[in-house]
């Protein structure tokens, strides 16, 4: 649905956007993630005909933005970080300048209240729009972006500056949205694309260094692999065997107690399963192993280290 080839935005010699390429299928939710001017929103904008590109090519549903950007933009929704609103206008009488100003040909009434349902403004839509809360300007936003129906959504870090319930209810209805529409989210938050996103395509200083699916994400680290164990045995005896296992890079205790028995966070060399050394050594002191699992990354920490790997 979404295709990018290339894509280069420079101004002088600074590169925003630095020969990016990547795929959005049909129906996917792909989190667009990177820190503040890491060339998300620059992206964004060249992908929504808002700005042009230096070179390279971005194409929705086939058609080129920048060859023939009225067609390309019916296909896309768009919601940038500031909401386009006219807040002396009503919502319903926002909406159904969008309406116009789109071109719509959907029956308008039947169309806009299908849209204030599911973004859930039904109850406010003879209110101006200076009079609502932030979160609920942000759903007029959403609104606007899903007149005509287009099959491409894009969102421009939609939950900046929400509390905790707003933040919750916009990523719900994001998730909602991606049952009948491919979406974007450009986001610098973390939390959002793993709780939201199918994908993740990570950037920085405007190159593309990670793409994968949610939940294979760690896969883009070269990690070591990590365990966590609760053993019943005297702390430190405990503590240094484990550290003269072969492979383990280090041992540390979390701090969790069951009377005689400590949580131990280990950490191997790549490729090293310490599993069974582990068992036999403990056995061999008859100090119980009462839990075992594999730990894998946060997000937040396979951000810093594909971020980090990437400057070096």
């Amino acid at each position: 649905m979404i295709e990018i080839n290339h894509l280069v935005k420079n101004y002088g010699s600074k590169f925003a956007v630095d020969d990016v390429s990547f795929k959005v299928g049909e129906g996917e939710i792909v989190g667009f993630l990177g820190p503040n001017g890491a060339g998300k929103s620059t992206t964004m904008n060249i992908i929504t005909g808002y700005l042009s590109s230096t070179s390279g090519e971005a194409k929705v549903g086939g058609i080129d933005i920048l060859e023939n950007p009225d067609e390309a933009k019916k296909l896309i929704g768009f919601l940038p970080e500031q909401p386009p609103l006219y807040i002396d206008m009503t919502v319903q009488e926002y909406l159904n300048f969008v309406y116009d100003i789109k071109s719509c040909k959907l029956n308008r009434e039947k169309h806009l209240e299908e849209i204030r349902k599911v973004t859930k403004i039904d109850d406010v839509k003879n209110r101006l729009i200076r009079n609502l809360s932030k979160g609920y300007r942000q759903r007029v936003g959403i609104a606007q972006a899903l007149v005509g129906n287009p099959p491409v959504i894009i969102f421009d870090e939609p939950t900046v500056g929400l509390d905790p319930k707003q933040i919750i209810e916009i990523r719900n209805l994001i998730r909602s949205l991606g049952k009948n529409h491919t979406v974007i989210l450009s986001t610098h938050i973390l939390s959002e694309v793993q709780s939201v996103c199918d994908r993740i395509i990570i950037i920085n200083e405007g190159k593309i260094i990670a793409d994968e699916k949610t939940e294979n994400i760690t896969q883009a680290v070269d990690q070591n692999r990590r365990y966590s164990v609760k053993v019943s045995g005297p702390q430190r005896e405990v503590l240094a065997a484990l550290n003269a296992l072969p492979g383990v890079t280090s041992v540390e205790l979390t701090g969790e107690r069951e009377l005689d028995s400590y949580v131990y966070r280990l950490e191997t060399e790549r490729g090293v399963d310490v599993r069974k050394p582990l068992f036999y050594a403990m056995a061999e002191k008859n100090w119980p192993i009462l839990g075992l699992e594999s730990v894998g990354m946060n997000l937040e920490e396979v951000f810093v280290r594909i971020t980090e790997r990437a400057g070096n």
